[in-house]
């Protein structure tokens, strides 16, 4: 079945977000994946952790069988993100502390998480993916 994607930046991130949650329940996974923005000069993210990370995430999403949804939230550039006042640092639901996270979101909650360090790493993906 289909990954199903959309992008949030943090301008229209509550939006975006509202629709995510109001559809989560018709798919068999929600996630999603908190990425730095790509610089408009290399086409790259800014973040050399998201880039080695999205390929892999991307990969193991595209192969799960069943409706998965994915949301990516983009952080902004590196001085937007680095500031401690950052939306989704402060946030109580999301609690960010580094770029990539990936997410699992269930239940109106996340249910688990990979942080930046971990978050190209396949077998925790794969466990990611089915929710263990």
């Amino acid at each position: 079945m289909p990954l199903k994607v959309v992008d949030a930046t943090v301008p229209s991130f509550d939006s975006v977000f509202e629709k995510f949650r109001s559809e989560a329940a018709n798919n068999k996974a929600n996630f999603i994946l908190f990425l730095a923005d790509k610089d408009h000069s290399t086409s790259l993210s800014w973040c050399p952790d998201c880039v080695r990370a999205e390929p892999v995430i991307y990969k193991k999403l595209e192969s799960t069988p069943g409706d998965v949804a994915l949301l990516r939230a983009y952080v902004g550039d590196r001085p937007t993100w680095r500031n401690p006042q950052h939306p989704w640092r402060v946030d109580t639901k999301f609690k960010l502390t580094g770029v990539p996270t990936l997410v699992r979101w269930e239940n109106e909650a996340i249910t688990s998480r990979l942080e930046d360090y971990e978050a190209h790493i396949e077998k925790k993906i794969d466990a990611l993916v089915a929710g263990k």
